[in-house]
Formats: structure tokens, sequence, C-alpha cells
């Protein structure tokens, strides 16, 4: 597991903070305080007031001193007592801000994902329906992306595809073959055993018929 606070470290607390406040409901007075309070931290105050800040910006001491309480009791700043006395933290406020973080991050991979299966699935529709010399059925085009499902890499498509062209074989049944058997073969070599069954599921080809059937009539 990933140590949260290596994580938080290695993330630029401002960037985040500038590109981000909007969402966590942060004003821009509030902003203009927190980078202050950052900024004093950073020269190692360990206790920010609204006096000390007053000192550095052009807001009142009581209109600071507002604030701060409500940047307290949005969890966004701490004051803990430690044996030295009493210290400022924004810890609180970085953790939201990595948490935030991680959320945009794993949505932009989900996208990025998405994006990439959406234009491999388009690669492969198009290959198979060049190398096969004609319209793949809706059935067909979800057979293959089952395949993607079951971890097969596009080229491993391909490349059974290659195969069942190459023993003058042109149906996916072939082809869903050619990737079993590989899988299996690959399996029992570095394992010994496996899991995969190499034969084909008579519903599925039955299905596949019956839909390409129609498929074809209704053109």
């Amino acid at each position: 597991m990933v140590n949260p606070q290596l994580s938080m470290d290695a993330v630029d607390f401002r960037y985040i903070l500038l590109d981000t406040y909007k969402k966590l409901g942060i004003s821009e007075t509030e902003l203009a305080v927190i980078l202050m309070v950052d900024h004093l931290l950073r020269q190692e105050n360990t206790f920010i007031t609204a006096d000390l800040l007053s000192l550095k910006m052009s807001m009142k001491t009581k209109e600071i001193d507002a604030i701060l309480a409500t940047l307290v009791k949005k969890e966004y700043i701490s004051y803990d007592v430690s044996p030295e006395g009493m210290r400022t933290s924004l810890e609180p406020l970085k953790r939201k801000l990595y948490n935030q973080f991680q959320l945009e991050m794993a949505k932009n991979s989900e996208n990025l994902l998405s994006a990439q299966r959406a234009e491999t699935l388009t690669r492969l529709y198009g290959y198979f329906e060049k190398r096969l010399k004609r319209t793949l059925s809706p059935l067909e085009n979800d057979l293959i992306s089952s395949w993607l499902d079951d971890g097969y890499e596009e080229e491993d498509i391909q490349g059974a595809l290659e195969e069942a062209l190459f023993n003058n074989r042109r149906s996916m049944k072939s082809v869903d073959k050619m990737l079993r058997t590989g899988r299996r073969r690959s399996d029992i070599e570095k394992e010994g055993y496996s899991g995969v069954n190499d034969t084909w599921d008579k519903d599925i080809e039955k299905t596949i018929e019956i839909a390409k059937t129609k498929w074809i009539e209704d053109e």
C-alpha cells in the first residue's frame, strides 16, 4: 500500500489548492488566508494567529479571525497542542486536497482507458471486416469486446484471426478457439495447469449464426 504522507508530500500543495479550491467551497478571501498561513508555516512559524496574519495582509484582524474560525469549522485548518505549545496545521486541508487529487486522477485514468478501449475496438472491428471481407454482426462485435474483457491484447486477437485464416477457417468460433488454446498453453507452461476451457460453447455458436442470419436479412 502507498504511504499517504509520502504521496501528499510528492504533490505540490499550492498548485492543487489553486486548481481545486472552488470545488471545495473555499472563497477567494479564505484562499488568501490559507496561502498566507502556508507561507508563514514555511518560514518556520508554528503558531499562526490573526494578529500575525494582519501584519502581512490588507485585511483587518477581526476579519481574518472570523475567516480562521470558518476554516477551522470546515476542517481545513487545525490548532493542535504539542509539548512545545499550540501549533497551526494545514494537514486537514492537505488530506482533503490529496483525496480530491486522487479522485480526479482516477477519473482521468478511467476516461483515458475508456477512450483507448473504444479506439482498440474500432481498429479490431475494421481489421476483422477487412480480413473477413464482410460486415460483422452486433453479436460478433460483442464477442470481440468480450475478448478484451478477458484480458486478450489487440495483437493476440489479430494474431488468432490470422492463424485461423492461415488454416482456412473464417469463423469467429475458430478465432475464439485459437485464443483459448493459446492462453491454455501459456498457462500450463507457466503454472502447470489452466482454468481456461479451450472448447467452444455450442450455445454461443448457435446464437451467432441466428444473429448473423437476421443481420444479413435485415440489410
